[in-house]
């Protein structure tokens, strides 16, 4: 097996386990509050990071206390914004719907760039964000098929989308070069840090925690984040950013499919429709980035 192949192997497996937090938040929406469930979340993730970076020897930044301030806001925004916002969305939708509106993060990230930091889009880029709106209202305007449907619930998702979008662009806020694995231990210690105060409010212990529901956080905690971080940087390391940039595609198709496999929720046209639309806006925004290679280039 190639280096190469071997990436592609890593990126699809991490993919894989993201499309898996949408099953992850459904099983956690049905028995533990979103920001208890978050806090926990990266309680169970912030030691195994820290961790990883002690065995790996990975430095540390030294930090501007305004950079500080720019990772405080990050991750409210993506660590406890998106994990709260889609753990809510699942209480009303179902996680079908949800796996097509999350594949929709490249082109919103895209999006939110032009608006917030005025650059200047590429053709590619506005048929990807029309695609993208497309797949979403797909399943927003279906007729309403009773409690697995819910335009509150897409809505809710598509919140986690924006703040996760959100995440990224604030990190190119930040002037001082931070390692990947030091970046998520922060998060992860940050987002215990944001998500406590507001869970404390919640009292979980009146709301019916069930064992499901806390297994599910522990899933969430070890592979997704922890594993899924390994998976993500070991494939990504081995294969070009654009290449690795495509393989985000698999996140929504791993999410419905999984949601048909484990929790048996039907699959239907419009939601197929919509994962095709997503699918489609995802890959045309990275293949104008391929170029052909040159008689004298080889291979990675």
């Amino acid at each position: 097996m190639t280096e190469k192949i071997q990436g592609y192997l890593y990126l699809s497996l991490a993919m894989i386990t993201v499309g898996s937090t949408v099953i992850a938040s459904k099983l956690i929406a049905s028995g533990l509050p979103p920001f208890s469930a978050t806090a926990l979340r990266f309680a169970v993730a912030f030691p195994l990071f820290f961790t990883l970076v002690r065995l790996t020897g990975t430095p540390w930044p030294r930090l501007e206390r305004r950079e500080w301030l720019i990772l405080l806001l990050q991750a409210g925004a993506g660590s406890v914004g998106y994990t709260t916002l889609l753990i809510a969305g699942l209480r009303y939708s179902s996680a079908t719907d949800a796996g097509v509106v999350i594949g929709t993060l490249p082109v919103v990230s895209a999006g939110i760039a032009i608006l917030l930091l005025g650059e200047r889009p590429s053709r590619s880029t506005l048929v990807a964000i029309g695609l993208a709106a497309a797949g979403v209202l797909t399943i927003v305007l279906r007729p309403d098929d009773g409690a697995h449907h819910s335009p509150l619930g897409i809505t809710l998702v598509f919140g986690a989308v924006i703040c996760e979008g959100l995440f990224i662009l604030i990190n190119k806020r930040i002037r001082t070069p931070i390692a990947p694995l030091a970046l998520s231990t922060i998060m992860a210690g940050m987002g215990v840090a944001v998500a406590i105060v507001p869970a404390l409010f919640e009292a979980p212990s009146q709301q019916g925690v069930t064992m499901q529901s806390l297994a599910a956080v522990l899933y969430y905690a070890l592979v997704p984040t922890v594993a899924g971080f390994i998976l993500w940087y070991a494939g990504s390391a081995r294969v070009s950013g654009t290449e690795a940039s495509v393989f985000t595609a698999l996140a929504p198709v791993s999410a419905v499919l999984l949601a048909f496999v484990i929790l048996g929720e039907p699959v239907s046209i419009n939601q197929l429709a919509g994962i095709g639309c997503v699918l489609v806006a995802v890959l045309s925004l990275a293949m104008p980035h391929f170029r052909p290679k040159t008689a004298g280039q080889t291979q990675s």
